[in-house]
């Protein structure tokens, strides 16, 4: 999918890339993939931001690349996350929470919003700080529920990874039947089975069993985030 098929919102103090139905945007074709309900690519400006809202039922995944998020939660979390740290929040029965850029420029990140595998949960927060090293020509997991020892937690059968790949190098990602792979590109120029994406682009695999993906130019990494979740109805809500 081209980077000119996201949804563009540009508030002046917010550009929002909506990769699926969000706020403003609705589109029935294009509101979730498998369990993955939303990928924002976000940049704010300094001093502005998102003020206290609620959320329930989601698991909230924020990846920052540029810039700091200040958070602040009625759980009593309060945190500044900066470049290469992640945040994660199971918003279960119910949570407010704020995120604001009091940083000293832009604030570049992701929010992703995925279905979790049990609803009533108990709402919680976790953040991390990952180093570049860790995602240099292969994938390293991010957020994950599938039992990644460094990875933050979350309640679903998922698992978000990051990936700088150089040329020459080449990554295989074998996924079992009824599983979605996501992928976004950051930067660079990726070939996903053959097909050759870039910058702001996404692929959206589905009953593909091996994914193979290669760095397709010689200057720029190719940079991308690929999530794995469960197909739409392989993976239903247990209450709790």
């Amino acid at each position: 999918m081209p980077a000119e098929s996201r949804h563009l919102e540009d508030s002046g103090w917010l550009k929002s890339y909506m990769l699926f139905s969000f706020s403003n945007y609705h589109d029935p074709d294009n509101v979730q993939f498998g369990s993955l309900r939303a990928f924002n690519d976000d940049t704010v400006q300094q001093g502005r931001g998102f003020s206290t809202h609620p959320h329930s039922e989601m698991e909230i995944i924020s990846v920052v690349f540029e810039g700091e998020i200040t958070h602040e939660d009625n759980m009593g979390n309060k945190g500044i996350l900066g470049k290469g740290e992640v945040q994660c929040i199971t918003a279960g029965t119910g949570i407010q929470h704020s995120e604001l850029n009091t940083g000293n420029g832009p604030l570049h990140f992701y929010q992703i919003w995925i279905l979790p595998s049990v609803s009533r949960l108990e709402p919680a927060y976790s953040q991390k700080k990952f180093e570049a090293s860790g995602w240099k020509n292969q994938l390293l997991p991010l957020a994950s529920g599938q039992g990644f020892e460094h990875a933050l937690k979350i309640n679903a059968d998922a698992t978000i990874y990051q990936a700088s790949l150089e040329k020459e190098h080449i990554i295989h990602f074998n996924s079992p039947e009824k599983r979605c792979i996501f992928i976004y590109i950051s930067a660079g120029e990726l070939c996903v089975n053959g097909q050759r994406i870039g910058q702001g682009y996404q692929a959206r695999i589905e009953q593909e069993q091996a994914v193979h993906m290669e760095a397709a130019s010689s200057g720029t990494p190719a940079e991308f985030v690929l999530i794995d979740v469960p197909g739409k109805g392989a993976e239903k809500q247990v209450k709790r």
